[in-house]
């Protein structure tokens, strides 16, 4: 069992990033927080020569509302992180699996939920550009 799912994307980081986001509002996501890690370890630890790195905090307002009402805590969850990233092969984005996610909290209320948003990352995923 995999925690995630992962899709390499033909095209320039930026463009990965846009297109990535793109695809997710299209799948009724907005971008809550966006973590340029790269950025964050060049400034705290003085590592200049880091690959592109980007954390997007991804959410759904009225899924996120009814998971919330299911089961109060489950904000220490979310967002659902979107990776995009450098490799030497290109880039990649990297999509937290809900199912496997949410399967620790032991509610069965979030099942539909988390079925439902696997099903928009993974239409997420196959939108982007393969490489």
């Amino acid at each position: 069992m995999t925690y995630y799912d992962k899709q390499h994307v033909s095209g320039e980081f930026e463009e990965v990033v846009e297109e990535t986001t793109d695809a997710l509002s299209d799948e009724g996501f907005g971008i809550l927080s966006d973590i340029d890690v790269s950025e964050a370890f060049a400034k705290k630890l003085d590592i200049e020569e880091y690959p592109e790195y980007r954390i997007l905090g991804a959410c759904n307002p009225p899924l996120a509302k009814e998971g919330l009402d299911a089961e109060t805590d489950l904000g220490v969850l979310l967002p659902c992180n979107v990776v995009v990233y450098e490799t030497d092969d290109g880039v990649v984005v990297s999509m937290v699996d809900p199912e496997t996610m949410l399967s620790v909290v032991d509610n069965p209320e979030l099942d539909d939920i988390a079925e439902d948003v696997r099903a928009r990352f993974d239409r997420v995923l196959d939108s982007l550009s393969a490489s």
